[in-house]
């Protein structure tokens, strides 16, 4: 087993040798560009780690999480249009850099060379995880429409936020996870197995996302503190603080997130007090060390060594205490 840093490493090393630039450049040169704007590399990380604890070459491993990477990266080109996003990693867009035009195509794109990777296995791997991607990627596509109806909507439930999470970040993680068991030709138990962890880990992860986003220090976040208060995003924060306040205190919290005032820091502020003083922001924490402890109670049916399941619980609880 490497470091997490070592995976990230060899990956990024292995991703500098797929070179995308051909003709015509215009819609080439933009997957290069979104490829090479770095980012956590967490979900290509976990296949070759998977790959690894269930004996297998990581190396073995690098086109499958080339190809997660890849589709992520899809996915965020087409998420950026969908949000008029002007920022991604601190840098510009594709659809600002070029053209939405251009963003659409070259998405498209990456989702195609996201399969083609999958040609470097023999038929039973490339079956097994083609059908493992493409449920997966429709999936995805579920999360993000329920993302884009929440946010003309105001009775969404927590269990429907819970869903939407799900499919949008969480099936991913746990799909990078089952597809180093798939090339580690792990037994279906332990592929299955190892997809709950990961999925379970990956709600957790957004759930620190939502919380770090209201509740994270600047320096370290990453992102602009408070982006979901401003975006009037009903997160798990907000629809747990609606859950918890009174009337009077709810009205207020439903009416700032119905405005867009010229006093953004006010707008932050006030959220986050109602947020600490409902109960919601410690809700928050619990619901990501749930989803943590669901993660971890999966490793007791996977048939791996003792050391392996202690290296995924202190990856998953590094995870759990992140500032980034």
């Amino acid at each position: 087993m490497l470091s997490i840093e070592k995976y990230q490493e060899e990956f990024v090393n292995y991703l500098k040798d797929y070179s995308t630039i051909n003709e015509p450049k215009n819609l080439y040169q933009p997957i290069d560009y979104i490829l090479g704007l770095g980012g956590k590399r967490l979900r290509p990380v976990l296949t070759l780690m998977t790959a690894d604890i269930f004996n297998s070459n990581y190396k073995k491993a690098l086109n499958a999480a080339l190809s997660i990477e890849v589709f992520h990266n899809f996915s965020l080109v087409h998420d950026d249009i969908m949000d008029a996003a002007p920022l991604r990693r601190g840098e510009q867009t594709v659809h600002e850099k070029w053209d939405i035009n251009t963003g659409i195509l070259s998405g498209d794109a990456m989702l195609i060379m996201a399969y083609q990777l999958f040609e470097n296995y023999d038929a039973a791997i490339f079956q097994a995880l083609a059908k493992l991607f493409s449920k997966t990627a429709l999936e995805v596509c579920e999360g993000q429409q329920y993302d884009v109806d929440f946010e003309t909507r105001n009775d969404v439930t927590i269990p429907e936020y819970l869903k939407m999470i799900e499919y949008k970040t969480a099936v991913l993680v746990g799909a990078a996870m089952k597809m180093g068991a798939i090339v580690a030709n792990a037994s279906q138990e332990d592929q299955n197995n190892i997809y709950e962890f990961g999925r379970n880990l990956g709600i957790a992860f957004q759930l620190q996302d939502d919380y770090l986003d209201a509740f994270g220090d600047p320096k370290t976040f990453g992102k602009q503190v408070g982006g979901d208060i401003i975006e009037n995003k009903k997160t798990y924060l907000y629809l747990k603080a609606l859950e918890f306040l009174n009337e009077t205190d709810s009205d207020k919290l439903s009416q700032l997130f119905s405005t867009n005032p010229a006093d953004i820091a006010s707008k932050i502020e006030i959220a986050k007090q109602l947020f600490t003083s409902s109960g919601s922001a410690e809700a928050t924490k619990k619901a990501i060390l749930e989803y943590t402890n669901k993660a971890f109670t999966v490793l007791n049916s996977l048939n791996i060594s003792e050391d392996k399941k202690e290296l995924l619980k202190i990856f998953g609880n590094n995870l759990m205490n992140r500032t980034v």
